[in-house]
């Protein structure tokens, strides 16, 4: 058996993927990360971020598609929003995208992927890894078995794999985190991150987003994070209006500030309809009708935006 310690404890490992305007890395190199949120909340734009580095950093990256959005969709985000290097992406050095649509075409892809040993993967999404290889997504043994098969390949490649995964539609499930098994979560040896929208995408106009941290296996981010609450805000995400100098920026989370939590968006519209506005976490689950933790994490949601909500209203 080697002598783990004859040199002295290794560093923990760091972020290196999709740094942000502080040059902290959001996502780790040889693990699996994820972003989970509501749909049209950003996180696709994120996950195509990080590609969008690594190919113009002269790096390899690839897009598993299971969500089947499209070759032509997405070369256009990665090309004419997000700015991608056009030579590279053209090239199959740089850029590989796969759209499996079987579980014999995706296995195919994985093996494909862990000889190329890419610096990203962006798999979108986990909820239709399962249903391509035949397995149920509620299920922490199949989703051992696709972990193992999919995920764990690509990792070991020395790829951040990036994975993509929704919220569940009633709002109370939706504050605990990703749909299906809690296996999931247990896979991240990463990142995790919660997508939360600030500012909605538009075409041209662009849009932003807040990155909470709800799981850092090793630290890493966390750490170059200056809040101590226990899911701090991490970064910023803003995709910039077209003919803005650059395409995109990851803002790092300044002292003091703090991300909107858990809200839906259909949580934070109902407080924007109420009138009087909102006044405490009492009032809204009173008026409402709802319980004191969906209630909190609204009015939090929505006093962190409210400013935004009123000037788009005026």
């Amino acid at each position: 058996m080697a002598n783990l310690i004859k040199y002295g404890i290794p560093d923990p490992p760091t972020p290196t993927c999709l740094r942000r305007n502080d040059g902290i890395g959001t996502f780790y190199a040889g693990q699996i990360n994820s972003l989970f949120g509501e749909p049209e909340s950003g996180k696709t734009w994120v996950g195509l971020a990080a590609v969008v580095e690594q190919i113009n950093r002269g790096g390899k990256a690839a897009v598993i598609d299971l969500d089947h959005n499209g070759i032509g969709a997405t070369v256009t985000r990665l090309l004419a929003t997000l700015g991608a290097d056009q030579d590279r992406l053209g090239s199959l050095d740089h850029f590989r995208y796969a759209e499996p649509e079987d579980k014999a075409e995706l296995m195919a892809v994985v093996q494909d992927l862990a000889q190329w040993s890419p610096h990203v993967v962006l798999l979108d999404s986990i909820g239709e890894l399962l249903p391509a290889l035949g397995l149920n997504s509620n299920s922490p043994d199949d989703f051992t078995i696709g972990h193992t098969a999919v995920l764990k390949p690509l990792a070991r490649s020395g790829a951040a794999v990036i994975i993509i995964d929704h919220v569940a539609k009633n709002p109370e499930a939706a504050q605990r985190g990703p749909t299906g098994t809690a296996a999931k979560t247990r896979a991240v040896g990463g990142a995790m991150l919660r997508v939360s929208v600030k500012d909605a995408f538009a075409p041209g106009r662009g849009g932003s987003c807040y990155l909470t941290l709800t799981k850092d296996r090793h630290g890493g981010l966390r750490a170059a994070t200056p809040s101590t609450d226990r899911q701090p805000l991490v970064g910023t995400f803003k995709l910039h209006p077209e003919g803005s100098e650059h395409a995109y920026s990851v803002y790092a989370a300044e002292e003091g500030e703090s991300g909107p939590g858990a809200a839906p968006a259909t949580d934070i519209a109902s407080l924007v309809d109420l009138d009087p506005p909102p006044e405490s976490v009492r009032d809204v689950a009173n008026r409402l009708s709802w319980g004191t933790d969906r209630a909190r994490i609204a009015l939090k949601a929505f006093r962190s935006q409210e400013g935004t909500i009123r000037s788009a209203a005026a």
